[in-house]
């Protein structure tokens, strides 16, 4: 075990802990305040400063780390040589220190000195070096095994070593085996920031994973695909803005590691929910070049991939892990928080001997009840705002980050901290708003400003269109349409409540039928059961609750769906329209919708519906398109487009049902099939499935927008109701979802005052005199 000559020395399980030791607070200076920034920083005089949280802790050495033969193989002890400062503290926990003479690019890191008493939740062990939470860049890879965990542990598999969570500290030194943070100089202030600010109402997220969504483009440079610098070139750029997208959703960009069972079993973590560092970019996802110039020239390359975004009127968000840490539980890894301030940082739950918390089902959750937690996710988002220029966050598990001593608690200060922070609060803030902990289903309780996924919207929306016809054509009762028709118009059940109620708008809802856990679009229609062998876990892990169908036969055909053959000219049509239906409900429904990458032109993976493994062509956005494919990108980008063109379908506020202010129409009409409007007994029948949607424009001029929605497994006569405007005026068919191309056949043209539409399909109608969007 290394030893400090001024750390306590470790004592044995079952021994009483000892006295805690008091210092004085240490004189604040012209460099130094009471209470350090933490983080590493370069200092005007060629050094640093450095400061860290270990409010534990008896000592702290900060650790400077040379590659002094380069010719040894990176995880050779013999390869690095390390100076150690012992640094001041603690100064309200925070430990700290200047040192001269340390230029940008220098490899550091931590070891810390204290108690060992796992049952006690003290995990100090000085023989691991350990990373800066507040690290802006990384060099070198983490090696699994028992050099990583911090206690004595064993093999429980090839390559998957697991600690004795209250056994002995494992005393093999870590250096040459886990990532070395890097010394970052300060980075030029960047370009003015000229943020798209996208208005709630207008905005379409589209979610995309920076390596998938670039890998297979090859009108895309070899060395740029799978990278921030492909993330952002013309040829994407040009799809997102073709397609309607304003907002990109990227999925995790933090630096983050793999879980040790899945290095072990030769897997990675792809979605990156796996965090080691929340202030550094992945570098894996920087070009070649980058990563060989090192930490500053990927995070220049992550701005640059921003800025060029935002030069083309495009919002970045990004999917943000502040609820768990790569570190898992704790017979796991000990690389940084756990080795710092265990009893800090994670979530403990309170009995004896000490143990995880873990609302998360990853291992470890971190502790939202502690000011330091909070202060370091702030830190990092203000970073990330800041330095790199992003325009909000979609946070994952959220509920976790609002959990105080009873719960959810959506006064929590660090969600009040994210309405009135100057910088946060002024961006786009979207929850995921649930955990797998007590109370941990949320949806509909974050408060304004933040917008939350709709859970609700996706179930309401896969079950109208396909759960409901597979139990129907099994001869099963099919719901109603109740639900779908509250999706439709807002959810304002969900998002209307609050003080004063209905404040937030039918923006606060994310809508969407797929994300990036689950089923594609594509695959939704051609499984009624998930496929995840390739995972690895005997295809136990991901949902069973899909809501699917794969409407008579499971899976695709192997040479992709091919309508004029049988048995697949029966399956193939119905499948595409369902896919269209979908595609339609969640694009033309008030609310933000969220558009998954590849969704637009029906990519697979095959039925796996879990493929946080999958770093392959699973997983990667196909983009050698058919004649299928296309037509399903030409229904998108029209829908986008009918949605970009008409106000009426992207309402602001709540509908009222009733004429606002100042105004002589309802603005939101509910009829039957019949044409006239829908009674409370008539909502009631749960076998009713034909539905109509008259949404009149919210100014002089605007277009009123007609959706006829037909559940049902025949075709429907249905009688339009009348132009609420001008009594007894036709409709104008624009876009039918039976239609495989989005235009309108002669025959359907001209106006309106009664339509046909097939089995499970959708139809829009605009008011007399407005032209359908430009194909």
């Amino acid at each position: 075990m290394v030893q400090s000559p001024r750390a306590e020395p470790q004592r044995a399980p079952g021994d009483p802990a000892p006295r805690p030791v008091v210092r004085p607070l240490i004189r604040p200076t012209a460099r130094r305040s009471h209470v350090p920034p933490l983080g590493v920083y370069v200092t005007p005089d060629g050094g640093i400063d450095a400061a860290v949280l270990a409010s534990h802790a008896t000592a702290v050495d900060l650790c400077l780390i040379d590659v002094t033969d380069p010719a040894l193989d990176e995880h050779d002890p013999n390869r690095y040589t390390e100076r150690r400062v012992e640094m001041v503290g603690p100064v309200y926990g925070v430990w700290h220190t200047h040192v001269p003479d340390v230029a940008p690019g220098q490899r550091y890191g931590f070891r810390v000195y204290g108690p060992w008493d796992p049952e006690a939740g003290m995990r100090h062990n000085p023989a691991k070096l350990l990373v800066d939470p507040y690290a802006r860049g990384f060099a070198g890879r983490l090696r699994y095994g028992p050099e990583v965990v911090g206690s004595v542990s064993t093999e429980r598999e090839p390559g998957w070593w697991l600690g004795d969570p209250y056994g002995a500290p494992d005393e093999r030194d870590s250096l040459a085996y886990v990532p070395h943070s890097v010394v970052v100089a300060p980075l030029p202030p960047p370009a003015p920031l000229s943020r798209p600010r996208v208005p709630w109402a207008d905005t379409v997220i589209y979610e995309a994973h920076v390596r998938g969504l670039t890998m297979l483009r090859e009108d895309i440079p070899a060395e740029l695909r799978g990278t921030y610098a492909g993330a952002a070139h013309p040829a994407i750029v040009e799809h997102l803005l073709s397609l309607g997208v304003t907002t990109i959703e990227l999925l995790p960009i933090h630096k983050s590691v793999a879980e040790p069972r899945l290095a072990a079993n030769g897997l990675p973590n792809y979605w990156g929910y796996s965090t080691l560092g929340f202030f550094a970019p992945n570098a894996a996802y920087a070009t070649r070049a980058a990563q060989e110039q090192g930490a500053e020239a990927v995070l220049d390359e992550v701005r640059g991939m921003v800025h060029l975004l935002h030069e083309a009127g495009i919002e970045v968000l990004l999917d943000v892990v502040y609820n768990h840490t790569c570190e898992g539980g704790d017979d796991s890894l000990h690389v940084a928080w756990r080795g710092l301030d265990n009893p800090v940082y994670y979530l403990h739950d309170g009995a004896s001997p000490a143990a995880l918390a873990d609302v998360t089902g990853t291992g470890n959750s971190l502790d939202f009840r502690r000011p330091r937690v909070i202060q370091m996710a702030l830190d990092s988002l203000r970073y990330w705002a800041e330095t790199v220029g992003v325009d909000g966050y979609r946070f994952d598990l959220a509920v976790t980050l609002g959990r105080g001593t009873v719960g959810f608690d959506p006064d929590h200060p660090f969600l009040v901290a994210l309405q009135t922070d100057p910088v946060l609060s002024g961006l786009k803030l979207v929850a995921e708003p649930w955990d797998v902990g007590p109370g941990g289903w949320q949806t509909g309780s974050f408060p304004p400003p933040m917008a939350e996924w709709n859970d609700r919207f996706r179930d309401a929306a896969r079950g109208f269109w396909l759960d409901a016809p597979r139990q129907g054509a099994r001869g099963q009762e099919m719901l109603g349409l109740r639900d779908l028709a509250t999706r439709l118009a807002g959810s304002a059940d969900l998002f209307g409540p609050g003080d004063p109620p209905l404040v937030r708008g039918p923006v606060a809802s994310v809508n969407y039928v797929t994300a990036h856990d689950g089923f594609t679009l594509a695959d939704l229609v051609a499984y009624d059961h998930k496929h995840n062998e390739a995972n690895g876990e005997n295809n136990r892990d991901g949902t069973n609750n899909n809501l699917s169908w794969n409407h008579g036969i499971e899976g695709h055909t192997s040479s992709g769906d091919d309508a004029t053959t049988e048995p697949w000219q029966a399956i193939v049509p119905p499948r595409r329209r369902s896919q269209r239906n979908l595609l339609g409900t969640l694009l033309l429904s008030a609310g933000t919708p969220m558009l998954t990458a590849g969704d637009e032109f029906g990519r697979s993976q095959g039925g796996n519906n879990n493929a946080y493994v999958q770093d392959n062509e699973v997983s990667w956005l196909p983009w050698a398109l058919d004649d299928a494919a296309t037509d399903l990108l030409e229904t998108t980008r029209y829908l986008l487009r009918l949605r970009r063109e008409h106000p009426a379908l992207r309402a602001d506020s709540f509908f009222l049902g009733s004429p606002r202010p100042n105004e002589s129409d309802p603005d939101l009409l509910w009829f039957s099939d019949a044409g006239v409007p829908m009674e409370p007994a008539t909502w009631n029948q749960t076998c009713r499935r034909v539905l109509q949607m008259l949404r009149p424009g919210p100014a002089a001029g605007d277009a009123d927008v007609l959706l006829v929605v037909n559940g049902s497994l025949d075709d429907a006569h249905v009688t339009l109701p009348p132009h609420p405007r001008a009594d007894g005026a036709p409709w104008q068919l624009v876009w039918d979802s039976s239609w495989d191309f989005p235009s309108v056949p002669e025959d359907e043209a001209g106006p309106r005052t009664t339509v046909t539409l097939d089995a499970l399909s959708l139809q829009v109608l605009l008011s007399p005199g407005v032209d359908s969007p430009r194909t």
